[in-house]
């Protein structure tokens, strides 16, 4: 995409080893360049050189969880955006507790999740299915908006139609496909594509092209694909095609 391609951001992942080669792909295709890394040590010089930073709970243990907390200290400290993926949260308690942990000590500019895990993180009951929302966002709505104003960022919930609000600010899309939800890592790939796009403008214009991208994408990739494994193919394909 030309916005991104013009300006080549350096986005850091940590991110779960299901979604990194997916990811990466997809951020060269859209015009970024990632750099996907654990280790807490090389953060704050990756952070320094970066544009933007994203950070998915998908595949925790104790190493990833310092280096969680050295990026997102470091993208403060350098004033450089990120974004939370809080894969799983409600799931188990090290989960919802390290995703509360980094958005109270250090703000992400986005939050891009499912129904169920924003509302487990805004505190209200619901189900949960592990990875997959049990809840439809419009049930998630009324808590985006209200833990988006609380917290001062921009909450993205991607679903059949995604959703996104800063607390005043509210946007839809609607496009994609029901095949997308059938390809793991699309909801990761949506957290990497709005820390690409918060490179380069404000959270909440960043996680509206972003899901805007991710939809159009999906949508253009369902109309060429036989199956959802031709889809993931076709998918980065689309990425690259976006004007």
């Amino acid at each position: 995409m030309k916005i991104l391609s013009d300006k080549t951001p350096v986005v850091v992942n940590i991110t779960n080893y299901v979604a990194m080669n997916f990811n990466a792909n997809a951020l060269l295709a859209v015009g970024a360049s990632p750099i996907m890394s654990f280790y807490d040590k090389e953060m704050d010089d990756l952070l320094a050189i970066a544009n933007s930073l994203v950070i998915n709970i998908g595949c925790l243990d104790d190493n990833e969880i310092r280096g969680m907390h050295a990026a997102a200290a470091a993208a403060n400290k350098y004033g450089k955006p990120w974004v939370l993926d809080p894969v799983g949260v409600g799931a188990s308690k090290v989960r919802t507790e390290t995703a509360v942990e980094l958005i109270t000590k250090y703000h992400p500019a986005i939050v891009r999740c499912n129904a169920s895990e924003i509302m487990v993180l805004h505190g209200t009951a619901c189900q949960t299915r592990g990875v997959d929302s049990a809840e439809p966002v419009e049930a998630a709505r009324s808590c985006a908006r209200e833990f988006a104003a609380e917290h001062g960022t921009v909450v993205a919930v991607s679903g059949a139609v995604d959703y996104i609000t800063d607390g005043k600010r509210e946007a839809e899309c609607s496009k994609g496909s029901p095949m997308m939800a059938k390809v793991t890592t699309m909801g990761c790939c949506a957290s990497a594509v709005c820390a690409a796009f918060a490179a380069v403008m404000p959270p909440f214009e960043a996680a509206v092209h972003a899901m805007d991208a991710m939809g159009t994408a999906g949508q253009n990739a369902a109309a060429r694909s036989e199956g959802t494994g031709s889809l993931a193919m076709h998918f980065i394909d689309e990425l690259y095609r976006l004007p």
